[in-house]
C-alpha cells in the first residue's frame, strides 16, 4: 500500500514499511520491520528501489538512510524467510536483495548518510559499510554473524572489507559470535562519527545534510566516483557471492541453526 502526500510516501511491505520524506533537497529513507528491523526479501527490494529512485531524482541533493524504533538498527536477514528457502535459486534470489541495496548505494550519484541508532547484525554491517558517511551512537555494536548461521558474509564482504580493511574484516568474519563495540567500529573506519547520545547524533546529521544539500551536486557526483573507484564489477561479483550463500543456507548445519534460533524466540 502506498500513501502519497506532498513530499511523503510510505510503502507497507511484509509487516514492515519503507518511508521516504523529502525536504529542501534532503531525502530521508526510513525502513522498519517489527522483528528487530530484520530484512525479508520484499523489504530489501523496496529499500533498494527507493535508494535508486532518489539517486536519479534531481531534486534530491543528499540521502539519509535510517531505520525506525529504538532497538537494533538492523538485524540482518529475516530468519522467517531463510527458513522457507527450499532451493539454491530461491536462496540466491534472497541474498541478491542485499546486493541490490549495496549496489544502489554505490551507484547513487548522491552522498548517502546512514544513521545508526542501534546494533548492526550480519547484512546490516554491509549497509553501514556502504554509507558514504555513517554516523552512530554509543551502543551501535556490530557483529558479522553469518558463519555462525552456516554461511558467510559473502555478499556484504566486499563492502565491509573496502571500508575497514582485510584484517578487521577477517576478525569479524571468523569470530562470528562476538560483538564488537561501536567504538571499535569507529576506530576501524566503519563509523565516521560516534556520539554518546541520540541528540548529538541527530544534530550532526542535520548539520551535515544541510551543508551537503547546499553543496555543488556535480562536485559530489564526481567525488562519489572517486570514492567508489574499483567497484565497477560489483554487479556481477555480488550476484556470484549471493549464489554461494544461497547454496550454503540449504545445508543441514544452517537448517539446524535456524530452527534452534527460532525456538529460542529471538526473532
Amino acid at each position: 500500500m502506498n500513501n502519497l502526500k506532498q513530499n511523503y510516501m510510505i510503502t507497507e511491505v511484509q509487516d514492515g514499511y519503507v518511508k521516504t520524506e523529502k525536504e529542501h533537497g534532503i531525502t530521508t529513507i526510513e525502513f522498519y520491520h517489527p522483528k528487530g528491523n530484520s530484512l525479508p526479501g520484499k523489504l530489501l527490494e523496496t529499500i533498494a528501489q527507493a535508494i535508486h529512485s532518489e539517486g536519479v531524482d534531481t531534486n534530491t541533493k543528499v540521502i539519509i538512510l535510517r531505520s525506525a524504533g529504538t532497538g537494533a538498527f538492523c538485524s540482518g536477514a529475516s530468519f522467517d524467510e531463510l527458513e522457507n528457502i527450499k532451493t539454491a535459486e530461491e536462496g540466491a534470489t534472497f541474498f541478491r536483495g542485499f546486493a541490490k541495496i549495496i549496489n544502489a548505494m554505490r551507484r547513487a550519484p548522491k552522498f548517502i548518510i546512514v544513521r545508526i541508532h542501534g546494533k548492526c547484525i550480519g547484512g546490516a554491517v554491509g549497509i553501514a559499510a556502504s554509507a558514504d558517511y555513517a554516523i552512530a551512537v554509543e551502543g551501535a555494536d556490530i557483529k558479522l554473524s553469518e558463519l555462525a548461521v552456516g554461511i558467510g558474509p559473502f555478499v556484504v564482504g566486499p563492502a565491509v572489507q573496502r571500508k575497514i580493511g582485510l584484517s578487521p574484516f577477517t576478525q569479524l568474519t571468523i569470530d562470528a559470535g562476538m560483538w564488537r563495540p561501536a567504538d571499535w567500529a569507529r576506530r576501524k573506519g566503519l563509523y565516521a562519527e560516534l556520539h554518546p547520545e541520540l541528540t548529538g547524533m541527530d544534530d550532526s546529521i542535520e548539520r551535515l545534510s544541510f551543508t551537503l544539500s547546499h553543496s555543488n551536486p556535480d562536485a559530489m557526483k564526481e567525488l562519489k566516483k572517486v570514492f567508489w573507484a574499483g567497484t565497477e564489477n560489483w554487479d556481477d561479483l555480488l550476484n556470484e557471492r549471493a549464489a554461494i550463500s544461497g547454496r550454503l543456507i540449504l545445508s543441514e548445519y544452517s537448517r539446524d541453526f535456524i530452527q534452534k534460533f527460532k525456538a529460542k524466540g529471538k526473532q
